[in-house]
């Protein structure tokens, strides 16, 4: 397979180049800038570097700024959309002049396309409550809707991808190794998680039902998240048992909207969100529970 991919360099793709390359694949990176370096046996291209005669088997668009790096003020909003938007934009420009398009373009998004709605369990199918996360990741998908006629989408919306190497995890390691980890709010607000190998695993096998042609391939909307969400107190105790160490500490909500702004509605509001086209394409998670998985990865 003949895979480019967008974000390539981040979080999430440099762990689904790994394991491309360890099936064969050969990855091609987009980035701003062609001096990005690139991992040994992977090509590295700036936005003008895509000609019409290039060809790809398939496309992950993955690039975006870190949606919890930093507060959101306005300046930090218009970072955020435009990290996702201007790549999708080059993306979807390519496929557009392409000669031979790609077989599939897998197009990032997230979750928080559903908005905070409490406890309601969500799939697929479930309608949206608007505010920004909604408007974010709406405008995401509505840049890489352009090019449906021509080749089949894929929205990957991810939930809080779990890995120590990055992310929520590394970020909550070291204070919950310290015996400083902390519930947040009232704890009943659930996280929709997913480990990052299940995350791996589930992109490769919608990617591969269409570059080896399959008949049913999916399109549309997939949900990337652990078929058990948990709430905020179930993670303090599973973080904090993976540690053997004790989490007594409380955040109150009002503090964390002090402190956060808007953004604290990543933290307190929740959302609890089911995979479940991901379950009727019989897809089997390595990690379907968050307290074993976190006790493999942190002892």
């Amino acid at each position: 397979m003949r895979i480019l991919i967008t974000g390539g360099s981040g979080f999430l793709g440099s762990a689904l180049t790994r394991q491309l390359q360890r099936d064969g694949a050969h990855v091609t990176w987009l980035s701003r800038r062609a001096s990005t370096p690139g991992p040994e046996g992977v090509d590295v291209r700036d936005y003008s570097g895509l000609w019409a005669d290039d060809r790809f088997d398939a496309v992950v668009n993955l690039a975006g700024a870190g949606i919890a790096d930093r507060r959101w003020s306005p300046a930090r909003k218009q970072v955020l959309r435009d990290s996702r938007l201007m790549p999708t934009h080059v993306v979807t420009e390519w496929i557009r002049a392409a000669h031979s398009p790609p077989r599939v373009l897998l197009s990032g998004s997230a979750i928080g396309w559903y908005g905070a709605q409490g406890d309601a369990t969500l799939d697929e199918q479930s309608p949206a409550c608007d505010g920004f996360q909604h408007r974010l990741c709406e405008e995401w998908e509505a840049a890489a809707r352009v090019v449906e006629a021509r080749v089949p989408v894929v929205y990957l919306r991810t939930g809080v991808v779990l890995h120590p190497a990055g992310g929520m995890l590394q970020r909550l390691r070291l204070p919950f190794g310290l015996g400083l980890g902390a519930g947040l709010g009232d704890g009943r607000q659930f996280l929709s998680w997913i480990s990052r190998e299940d995350w791996v695993c589930a992109v490769i096998a919608l990617l591969r039902a269409h570059v080896d042609g399959d008949a049913q391939a999916p399109v549309g909307p997939f949900n990337l998240t652990a078929p058990e969400p948990v709430d905020n107190a179930g993670f303090t105790r599973a973080m904090a048992d993976a540690l053997r160490r004790r989490a007594v500490l409380a955040i109150p909500a009002p503090a964390l909207r002090a402190g956060l702004g808007e953004m604290s509605t990543l933290l307190i509001d929740g959302q609890r969100v089911l995979p479940a086209r991901l379950q009727q394409r019989g897809h089997v998670f390595a990690s379907p529970e968050l307290a074993p998985y976190l006790a493999s990865v942190l002892r």
